[in-house]
């Protein structure tokens, strides 16, 4: 993430960026979405000036995110790009051709909103309720941005669920869910059946449903949701599959059956086959958005879009000699797609991981799906405040690995460090593998100076 060269600027963006920071957490779900919608209303609803492809899941959001806009900019496009969280910078996670708002647009649409939203704020506290939260206040930012610029599409990812999630005041003509499974318990429910019901809220009238092969239960309330609003849905491994994958130098190369037609020999350069998947999910998506799912894309033009994705943080090699990796995974199902891509892209003499998992995760089942994948592991606490203890983490840890593959570390640099004296210990080509957290893959990338994103 570049800092602004004046530095008048870049003081200005950090106060603005503490302001909205000193707002209740975006983790802070308020189950309506009246606040968001007044402020937009005031605002000439921006929301509908530019067309919308609207991303939920559990896993993989951020990179079928990432994936779609690219191939729509890569078809000429102008485009918005929402994602959260970020990694080091909130610019990051509003987008306009690819690149985060500058930081000049990001400080002159704050100053043109923030009377409007604390007009807001006060009519809520007057009737007893809260003032926008962090998340709201995005959002509403992200939508005056496209509309400013203005973009022909946005690419919107959820923060959290979908019905009651700030970015739903948007309607998308393209809904897209990535695997869903058990994640956010505290804010959607137990159980699989209640965390999808939330998420196919972003389901609206008439809108083109793209989904990954999901359960059961999850398939069974997105047939509803379809069924009620009219939506055409469209599954992965039914209405279009990947057909074929190999493992390349800086990614993979896959083929497809798409709703249209078929693509082959698409370089990705993303590692995991759930990159594939996504990708196959993207060029549905586009599909869909282009053409109704019934003109097949430019081959070329995907082939372009494809190649020039990244998606920061998300099993990303960060450092050469010795390899450092950093994932995001924050949840069992991330960590299994990590576990079974660190097996198909690398292989290490020997692999360290730096683990640190915020406590009111599954720390239990994460570290368990790990344990296959790597020779040691080093748990620590990342910069949030939410970061479980190092000795409990631990404690943990040894009853899955054995005490002695357990390194416990009360800081993240030093954890690090531990670990690459760990992997280098006979020279033979160790790694190192920093998960548990979008934090943690954030302050990895900070200790080793990589902060563009």
């Amino acid at each position: 993430m570049n800092v602004p060269a004046d530095p008048a600027l870049a003081t200005r963006v950090a106060e603005i960026e503490r302001e909205i920071l000193s707002r209740a957490p975006e983790h802070d779900i308020v189950p309506t979405l009246d606040r968001v919608a007044a402020v937009l209303d005031m605002l000439g609803r921006p929301q509908e000036s530019f067309r919308v492809v609207h991303v939920t899941g559990t896993n993989g959001k951020t990179s079928t995110t990432r994936l779609i806009e690219g191939l729509l900019r890569e078809h000429g496009l102008r485009t918005g790009r929402f994602t959260s969280p970020h990694l080091h910078s909130m610019r990051e996670r509003i987008c306009v051709d690819g690149h985060p708002v500058a930081p000049e647009v990001f400080v002159e649409t704050w100053d043109e909103l923030r009377p409007i939203i604390e007009l807001q704020d006060a009519a809520s506290q007057a009737e007893g309720g809260p003032r926008l939260t962090f998340f709201e206040v995005l959002v509403v930012l992200a939508y005056a941005v496209f509309a400013d610029a203005p973009v022909d599409v946005a690419v919107v990812e959820v923060g959290m669920g979908g019905r009651w999630d700030a970015t739903n005041v948007a309607d998308g003509e393209v809904a897209v869910l990535t695997p869903v499974d058990i994640d956010h318990t505290h804010f959607l429910g137990s159980d699989i059946e209640s965390i999808a019901a939330e998420k196919v809220g972003i389901i609206k009238p008439g809108a083109a449903v793209v989904t990954a092969d999901q359960s059961p239960e999850v398939m069974d309330l997105i047939d509803e949701r379809c069924a009620e609003v009219g939506a055409r849905r469209y599954i992965a491994e039914v209405d279009f599959a990947l057909s074929a994958r190999e493992v390349a130098l800086g990614g993979q190369v896959i083929s497809l059956r798409g709703l249209a037609d078929r693509y082959d020999d698409l370089f990705v350069p993303l590692h995991g086959s759930h990159q594939g998947d996504n990708a196959a999910l993207a060029i549905a998506a586009v599909e869909l958005f282009l053409g109704a799912g019934e003109r097949r894309l430019d081959t070329d033009t995907v082939r372009a879009g494809l190649a020039a994705v990244t998606s920061p943080g998300r099993l990303e090699v960060v450092r050469r000699s010795p390899t450092i990796l950093v994932d995001a995974a924050h949840n069992p199902h991330g960590m299994a797609a990590l576990r079974d891509a660190l097996a198909d892209a690398f292989s290490f003499a020997r692999l360290v991981a730096v683990v640190a998992i915020f406590a009111d995760k599954d720390a239990g089942a994460m570290l368990d799906l790990l344990e296959p994948a790597v020779d040691h592991v080093v748990v620590t606490r990342n910069s949030s405040p939410r970061s479980a203890d190092p000795g409990d983490l631990g404690a943990i840890a040894a009853e899955v690995f054995g005490a002695d593959r357990v390194t416990i570390m009360a800081s993240l640099p030093d954890a690090l460090e531990a670990a690459v004296t760990i992997a280098e210990a006979d020279g033979l080509g160790g790694g190192v593998v920093a998960t548990g957290s979008v934090v943690t893959a954030a302050d990895v990338r900070h200790l080793l100076g990589v902060t563009e994103s």
